[in-house]
Parts: C-alpha cells; structure tokens; sequence
C-alpha cells in the first residue's frame, strides 16, 4: 500500500511540476535535491580495472539497458561496446557491499571519434578549445534508483574531480533520452545542442535522444551562483568543488598520463572477441583504426585480420607518436637580456616536442628552457624552442625539443612501450 502512495505523489508532482514555466520547474527540481555528504564507508567510487570489475559494469549496464528498451538482449548478458576497447575510454563504478551498483564512462576523442558525433553538430565545442569527452553507459541498480541519488549524486561527483583533475577535460557531452535531460539542464546546467530531439539514435537501439553539452570550465561559476546559498545537502557548488569524499578511490599514478587504459591484451580477447562479437562486426576502417592504437605486438594476435589489401588514406605516418599528458611545468626565455618565467602546463608530448597550455602570451619564435615535472618522482630540463599558437586552442602553444635530455627520451619510450597504465607504474623498466 505505501509503495502505490508513493508511486501516486511521484505522478502527482510530474503533472504538477511539468505545467509550471521552465523557469519556476529547474528552480523546483534543485530544491528537491539532497545529497549525503558524508556517505557510508561501505560505498567506494573507483575505477573499473579488473575484468570482474569490468564485467560486472557492462553486465548492470546491459541490464539497465534492456529494461528501458535502449538494447536488445545480448546473449552475453553485457554491453560492450566498441568505444570501451579504446585506452581514450575510462569506466568508472560505484560499489555498495562489496556489489557494484552503478558504472558510468567516459569517453575521450580518438580517431573513431565520439558515439554522437553520428548524429550531433560539436564544431562549436571544438571552437572553444580544450578536450571533449561524452559520458556514456550510465547504470545504477535498480535496487538503488528511488533512493534519492544516494548512488547517482556520488557517482557524478566523481565523474565531475576526475574529468577536471585527471582526464585533463573541458567539455562533457552526452546523448540522453528526452524524459531524461531535464535532469541535466536544471540540476548540472547542461545546454541543449538542438532543440529538436533526434528522433531515432542507433546507438541506443533507435530510440530519440537529445544532445547536450556543459563547459566545465564555466561550471564552477554557474554551481556556486545557484547552490552556494543553498543548506549543505543542496549545496551541488561545494559538493563538486570543495568537499573531499573518503569513499573516492582516485588513480595513484607515477606519471601525469591523463588515460588510465586498463584493456590488456587479455582483456580485449575475453570482452570483445570471446564474450560479445564487437571486434567481427568492425568495418575494415575500424579494424585498421585499432590496428594502429594497439600498435604492440602483444595486442596483434587478439585484434581482427586486416583485409588483404589496405586502403590508402592519403595522410603520411606521424613519425613521432604524440601522448597526451597534463605535467605542470615553468617556461623561462631571454627577452631582451631580461629572463622571464611562466607556468606552463605540458597537455600533449612526442620525442621532439609538446604542446602546453599557458594562461599568459608567450613569444614566438623564441628559445627557452622548460622545467616539466613528469610524475610524483620524476622532472626533466629541456631546450626548447617555442614555435607557435596551436590552431585549436589560442591558450595552447606548440614547442619544438632538439635535444631532449635522458629523463625525457626515457620518458617518451615509457610511454610508447606500455600498453596499460599498471605498465607505466612499473615503468623503470622501461627506463634504461
């Protein structure tokens, strides 16, 4: 009887709710937040790196999407997907009692570019500079839904500190069902990208989706105008910003890498080729995307055959690979017999150079010295030569290495060698 009382105040509040100006409704829906700033030590937030870990993930996420029609049923009981194969894809979880009970991922850019992209206009997004990731695969337990967010608010707050302080990303995007983007238009401030929802999206099994994206450089700003005044359970600024959480597990890593890939050669072979038929269904374009990802004779035998005779893409081989890190480091150059230091931050590395985000202008053409820190333990010293603005992003310079010393060529040869983020961890040998 309590539970039908229950169901009827919800609808009740919906039709009430859904007839007042959009306005007067956000404003209505924020108040009704609550969230636990102090949560029990029995939840724990971390990343999904094991394969029981990842297994259980995609098995709620398959679930969850099944019960709302987003999937079919897959004879694996999983979702995986082939964005989940990439090192640019980061799973995140929630556990309560040693069960997980929600999974979110989010997925950076890489050559297959991002699941919305199909279907969403993000030219403006990139015009803004900085990196993009969409957040995908959101689950939470069925068990755990009408409980006020005592999983969800969690798991987007970690998803919130690790964007911004790991994942080195400016802009979330997503695709979700129009029942649901109210949410994230009143409560995270999300901003539509269309006003009319897309009909069919196949990446959830036809159904309409809408597009929306947040600039979480901006975020803080806009959480504290609306939250900050607001009793400490509703307080979304603080929650995200300032309030340190015990029960988040976040990365403990020897470099600043910004992937924390975690798909082993193993890993790959049981998700995607044993368990579910991602890999057989790829286009002979995605089978060579992934060929040069995993380019580590390790990953070979596991990923799909190329077809017998290679398309040409017309673009030349990179000589020097680029990996995307986020080391902080200090830029001194000679002006006119005057030394001038400025902080800089290294978002992008290869063996002859890098590209940095700097707050200030830098001259160009110059010659300089940069002090980059590299991890907890490790910094190198570099002549460097500054080279110009990066064309996505006016903050962003690109610098050129001519002799890089030891530290920093054994730094990028770590890099090119491991494969998961546990290798770089145990990177000395790589270091030689």
């Amino acid at each position: 009887m309590m539970k039908k009382l229950v169901w009827l105040y919800r609808q009740l509040a919906r039709h009430v709710t859904g007839i007042l100006p959009r306005k007067a409704r956000f404003a209505i829906f924020r108040n009704m937040i609550k969230c636990d700033v102090a949560p029990p030590a029995k939840l724990v937030l971390k990343l999904a790196e094991t394969r029981e870990e990842l297994e259980d993930c995609f098995r709620l996420l398959h679930d969850a999407y099944v019960a709302v029609g987003f999937m079919k049923p897959d004879p694996s009981g999983m979702r995986a997907t082939i964005y989940h194969a990439l090192p640019t894809t980061t799973t995140l979880l929630a556990r309560y009692d040693d069960r997980i009970v929600g999974t979110i991922s989010l997925i950076r850019e890489s050559p297959l570019g991002f699941p919305m992209q199909k279907i969403f206009d993000i030219d403006k997004i990139r015009a803004a500079g900085g990196n993009i990731a969409e957040v995908s695969a959101l689950a939470v337990d069925r068990r755990f839904q009408s409980l006020g967010g005592i999983i969800l608010f969690p798991l987007i707050k970690f998803m919130y500190e690790y964007s911004t302080k790991f994942f080195d990303t400016r802009h979330l995007v997503i695709a979700v069902n129009p029942r649901h983007i109210g949410f994230y238009e009143s409560i995270l401030f999300f901003q539509r990208l269309k006003e009319v929802p897309v009909a069919h999206y196949d990446f959830v099994n036809g159904a309409p989706a809408v597009g929306a994206h947040i600039d979480l450089k901006g975020a803080p700003k806009i959480y504290k105008r609306y939250y900050d005044h607001k009793e400490r359970s509703k307080n979304l600024y603080r929650y995200f910003t300032e309030l340190r959480m015990p029960n988040v597990q976040f990365p403990d890593k020897r470099f600043y890498t910004t992937n924390d890939a975690v798909m082993t050669p193993a890993l790959l072979d049981y998700f995607f080729n044993k368990k579910t038929q991602v890999f057989a269904k790829l286009s002979d374009g995605e089978k060579r995307i992934f060929r040069e990802i995993y380019d580590i004779p390790a990953y070979h035998d596991v990923l799909p055959e190329l077809p017998a005779t290679p398309e040409r893409s017309g673009k030349p081989h990179r000589q020097h690979q680029r990996f995307s890190v986020i080391c902080p480091g200090t830029l001194v150059v000679d002006t006119g017999g005057t030394a001038r230091s400025y902080a800089i931050k290294v978002v992008e590395c290869s063996l002859k150079g890098f590209r940095a985000r700097c707050e200030e202008d830098l001259p160009l053409e110059v010659d300089g010295q940069a002090q980059i820190d590299l991890g907890r333990a490790d910094s190198c010293a570099l002549p460097v030569h500054v080279l110009r603005k990066a064309k996505s992003d006016a903050r962003t310079y690109v610098f050129t290495v001519a002799n890089g010393d030891l530290v920093w060529r054994k730094f990028v040869s770590a890099l090119s060698k491991a494969s998961i983020q546990s290798d770089l961890e145990n990177a000395t040998r790589y270091l030689e």
